[in-house]
């Protein structure tokens, strides 16, 4: 579990909808049974999953967010404008660190507040493999949608680079990432069909969602924390740590793998994958 959340969090496939699918799959019939209860050790499981995820997506971009941070402090120790004006991205003489850091802090604001508002109730109706399934269907086809679009798009626009991001593409990108609450959607290939879709190459597209993804995921572990230490927890332990670095090591090489990836690459092997494992698991669950 842990070495599959790690692979399908950065591949755009879900990671969710393979942590429902894939226990029943393979006749663990407890934990497949766990994950549908409102409240089960299968939480206290899935929070060392993401912050192990977290942890992995953190040391591949360590130095990108070590600029982010430093672009920060360097803004808001500015003397030669208001502190207002420090914090708007678009006060001449803004870094592009910190011009980046203010565009991800927008787009993780929607998802962020519909995640703490409605992640728990989604997660116990549509967590069976059925709707797992019709929606990892769903995501294949938007995807393969999304290239579709965007082909037809990049004849008559010029592509636009990660540095020339407005905030409202910015927002809208990261409020795409609500979708992935329900199972079987990914978070990094719904973002990266927003992206797409607002004149982002390839490359940028990926690096943004990634870059999106790690303060929801950390956040979404840290939040769920008290479940882990708490009652839910008690029990699976040591075995949700084993996951979680397994977790970790394999978001790493995934993110790796995945940067080069979409130099030269698009989504449709993804989509294509989503929608015969969908249409498969719909037919064997159905």
């Amino acid at each position: 579990m842990g070495l599959l959340q790690g692979v399908t969090e950065l591949f755009p496939v879900s990671s969710l909808g393979h942590a429902v699918l894939f226990p029943d799959l393979f006749g663990w019939t407890e934990l497949a049974r766990a994950q549908a209860e409102p409240e089960s050790y299968f939480l206290a499981f899935l929070v060392a999953l993401h912050v192990g995820t977290a942890i992995g997506l953190i040391a591949y971009y360590w130095s990108t967010w070590f600029e982010l941070i430093q672009g920060l402090f360097q803004q808001l120790t500015r003397r030669d404008v208001s502190f207002v004006a420090r914090l708007n991205p678009t006060t001449p003489g803004t870094s592009h660190h910190y011009r980046l850091l203010f565009l991800l802090v927008a787009g993780t604001i929607p998802v962020g507040i519909i995640g703490v508002a409605f992640e728990h109730r989604i997660r116990t109706i549509f967590s069976v493999p059925r709707y797992a399934a019709l929606f990892l269907t769903i995501n294949g086809l938007v995807m393969l949608a999304g290239e579709i679009l965007r082909r037809r798009a990049s004849r008559r626009e010029e592509h636009h680079e990660l540095s020339d991001l407005s905030v409202t593409s910015a927002t809208i990108i990261g409020s795409s990432q609500i979708a992935a609450l329900f199972a079987g959607i990914s978070r990094s290939g719904i973002a990266m069909v927003a992206a797409l879709l607002r004149g982002m190459s390839h490359r940028d597209a990926a690096q943004f969602s990634f870059l999106l993804a790690t303060p929801v995921i950390l956040a979404a572990g840290v939040y769920k924390l008290p479940d882990f230490f708490g009652p839910l927890g008690d029990g699976i332990r040591a075995q949700a740590i084993v996951a979680a670095v397994v977790s970790g090591i394999a978001a790493y090489f995934s993110v790796k793998f995945l940067a080069r990836w979409f130099t030269t690459h698009t989504l449709w092997p993804f989509g294509i994958y989503c929608i015969v494992a969908g249409v498969y698991f719909l037919i064997r669950f159905g």
